[in-house]
């Protein structure tokens, strides 16, 4: 039975948000004049929940705060609350990623043994999520799926910035991560992304005999304040990359990448005769 509530090991950040979100719902519950169990009662939980939350050890969902927003009259403010709640249950690691992408006015990515995170469908993600070792819990699952759909949010048709561009590795088209269903699902995703104007996807195709990439996958943001910083990822440990000078060579590998690669033309036509055989 869902309690309206998520309990796990919150980082510092991730604390101290939930921390003054409970302060907040407990000056709105003193303001109507109810106590903890009172209130507990009127949304459908215990008084023990309504602790819980009051005291940042629990994250709210959306239906509790919904609940409590109705009950007590708020008005939609404790309902704002959804967007900093959703926020501190992700991982530390992909808000810091989504920082990082929202302050960018560029991000190139080069991906060699998956889809970018940016462009994947939920099922896609889902799968992915799925086949970690060791086995994550489906709860666990459920949050990473929904932080990395949310992080798409930056991939807009209608704005001119960031600029993105992407290139995956033939292999990460070809691997029916998922199954075939899923697969075709994700091919038709690329197709529907590379027509944005402010986004580029390129293939690097399994037959060239040059290839910049093998040392790995990696990202370069280009910041709003006109800083360039790399950032890598293996085996779920991740490094940011700011020294100028390792910039600078992840720069010029980027650039010896993207010439080597099927041109953002030629990579479309390439994923839509994939999809015609998949």
């Amino acid at each position: 039975m869902d309690d309206g509530t998520e309990q796990q090991s919150w980082d510092d950040e991730s604390g101290a948000v939930l921390r003054i979100v409970g302060r907040q719902l407990k000056a709105w519950r003193e303001a109507a004049g109810l106590r903890q169990a009172e209130l507990g009662t009127a949304i459908g939980y215990s008084e023990e929940l309504v602790s819980s939350v009051e005291r940042g050890r629990r994250a709210p969902k959306d239906v509790y705060l919904q609940r409590t927003d109705d009950v007590l009259g708020a008005g939609g403010k404790i309902i704002s609350m959804q967007r900093d709640v959703a926020e501190a249950r992700y991982p530390k690691k992909v808000r810091d990623l989504a920082k990082l992408e929202a302050e960018a006015v560029e991000l190139g990515a080069y991906n060699h043994s998956m889809v970018h995170g940016l462009l994947q469908t939920e099922e896609y993600a889902r799968a992915l999520f799925g086949m970690r070792r060791p086995l994550l819990g489906e709860e666990v699952i459920e949050r990473e799926v929904g932080a990395r759909m949310a992080r798409q949010a930056i991939v807009d048709k209608t704005k001119t910035l960031p600029v993105f561009s992407f290139v995956q590795d033939e292999v990460t088209l070809r691997r029916p991560t998922g199954g075939k269903m899923v697969q075709r699902r994700q091919l038709e995703r690329l197709l529907e992304v590379g027509q944005f104007r402010n986004v580029e996807i390129q293939v690097m195709p399994t037959d060239r005999e040059e290839h910049a990439g093998l040392t790995g996958g990696f990202r370069i943001f280009k910041l709003q304040s006109g800083a360039t910083l790399g950032y890598t990822e293996v085996l779920r440990i991740t490094r940011l990359i700011s020294e100028p000078r390792e910039v600078q060579f992840l720069e010029m590998q980027y650039g010896s990448i993207r010439a080597q690669a099927l041109t953002p033309r030629e990579s479309l036509a390439f994923i839509e005769k994939l999809l015609g055989e998949t």
